[in-house]
């Protein structure tokens, strides 16, 4: 549904992209959201998590089990111990059915179990010819470990941490998604300004020899030159040739991974950064600490190193259950007869088993869990000052990258214009061609640094944004 949604405001905006064949990096990244294969993948793991949050909730709900043994026939020779002592194989031919239902509710707050139930029982002897019937009409028991560690209250406390951690770690591969697509948008880009170049240098360089070959017949440049500017032209030639197959290789995996169609040429606009509110480090902190699912997972490790904790000591020493039972039960030749003063049953046991000699079995297994369970605070402390340096660097590299960015926009401007006017100079006989190869390979590479300037810029902010799952345009959560 989400997806359909998002086609449809795209609708507009990829009819006219088709139409001119020009894409924004902001709309190929939400194609790539809404339609690539690792968009769908995360989609799925998300729905996975979801229906195993489903069943851990189920386990705290009650449960109807109806069980029966239905037909339960029996044909064969059962020993019979005679009044003398003696053995005798009797026939025997019955049917041995029944039926029950039981409502269980399982307790949270003591680990244990309780029930309710009914249970009807049939039994036909073929060979006498008699038909005898038992029954339960009403049960309630109880099932309560003693002194034992309690898995459904641990489960309760860590089972939302691990679904609200998978709904953020969706959230998470969303933007991952947006960050890898940046990377080859950037790709398909980089070759598209190169090939530019290339023709442009190309058609600049046939010019120029054309003009070099002019002073030539008339005795104003030298051969060498014109082998020179031969050369260049050689070398235009072949980047022209180099760049068309990085077209061609970037925008089979920007297709690749998008989904987008093949039909037709990617003309990618550069994109221009955006004017940003200013966030402090702290609130990037903040953000980062709130939303990832690695914060989230930070608290759901130490508790799952409690409960191993809790279960080494419960599994240990005295091993008790509580088993009680209550009902009405009676048993006739009829049917109606198990409703005729039915006789009621109850029964209460302890089951306890106590290790005498383990020779410090019990000990060592809840010294190996504390043991891990510091280990683990240990680690999550680490884990969480990597966190926080990452946020920060990050945060830093993302203002360092804002302003070197100003700074190639202005150098390859400035490249532009000083290798217009060697141009312009060489044709008048007023620079030589060593000049102008300096500032042709000058205009070039400052080119190239400002479309590098402009990818990093993007990797990083869109990495900030994955690292923080907070949108700084809307200066709003990512949900």
């Amino acid at each position: 549904m989400k997806t359909f949604s998002l086609l449809i405001v795209l609708l507009p905006c990829l009819l006219r992209a088709q139409e001119s064949s020009r894409l924004s990096l902001r709309q190929v990244v939400a194609l790539a959201r809404g339609q690539s294969i690792a968009a769908r993948q995360a989609a799925t793991t998300k729905e996975t998590r979801a229906w195993e949050f489903r069943t851990f909730q189920s386990n705290y709900k009650p449960q109807l089990l109806l069980t029966s043994r239905l037909p339960a026939f029996s044909r064969s020779f059962q020993e019979v111990v005679q009044p003398d002592g003696t053995i005798q194989f009797q026939p025997v031919r019955n049917n041995n059915s029944s039926v029950g239902l039981s409502l269980e509710q399982n307790l949270s707050k003591t680990g244990g179990t309780i029930f309710a139930a009914t249970q009807l029982q049939r039994f036909d002897d073929f060979a006498r010819d008699n038909t005898l019937y038992n029954g339960t009409l009403f049960a309630l028991g109880l099932v309560q470990p003693l002194f034992r560690f309690n898995a459904l209250q641990w489960d309760k406390k860590i089972e939302p941490l691990k679904y609200d951690e998978s709904r953020q770690a969706f959230l998470e591969d969303m933007e991952s998604i947006s960050l890898t697509v940046s990377n080859l948008y950037f790709d398909l880009l980089l070759a598209q300004v190169n090939l530019a170049i290339a023709d442009t240098n190309l058609v600049n360089t046939d010019r120029i020899l054309r003009i070099a070959g002019e002073k030539y017949e008339l005795g104003k440049t030298s051969r060498n030159e014109i082998l020179q500017l031969r050369l260049e032209q050689l070398k235009a030639q072949k980047a022209v040739a180099t760049a068309r197959r990085d077209v061609e290789i970037a925008g089979l995996n920007l297709r690749s991974f998008t989904g987008l169609s093949d039909a037709e040429r990617l003309d990618l606009i550069l994109p221009m950064p955006d004017n940003l509110p200013a966030i402090s480090t702290e609130q990037l902190l903040q953000e980062a600490f709130e939303n990832r699912a690695d914060a989230i997972a930070f608290g759901r490790r130490l508790l799952e190193a409690d409960r191993g904790v809790a279960k080494a000591k419960g599994e240990t020493g005295l091993n008790a259950n509580l088993v009680a039972n209550l009902g009405f039960s009676n048993s006739g030749p009829k049917l109606g007869d198990l409703s005729r003063t039915p006789q009621n049953y109850q029964t209460i046991e302890i089951q306890f088993d106590v290790p005498i000699l383990d020779w410090g079995r019990a000990r060592a297994r809840t010294k190996t869990a504390e043991a891990s369970r510091d280990l683990a605070k240990q680690s999550v402390e680490q884990d969480k000052e990597t966190f926080r340096q990452q946020i920060i660097t990050e945060a830093t590299l993302f203002d360092m990258l804002k302003s070197q960015l100003s700074l190639t926009a202005q150098a390859d401007s400035i490249a532009s214009e000083k290798y217009q006017i060697a141009q312009d100079r060489y044709v008048l006989g007023d620079l030589g061609i060593t000049d102008l190869s300096i500032a042709f390979a000058e205009k070039d590479q400052a080119k190239r640094d400002f479309i590098g300037a402009l990818r990093d810029y993007w990797a990083a902010y869109f990495r900030l944004r994955l690292l923080t799952l907070f949108d700084f345009e809307k200066q709003e959560k990512i949900r």
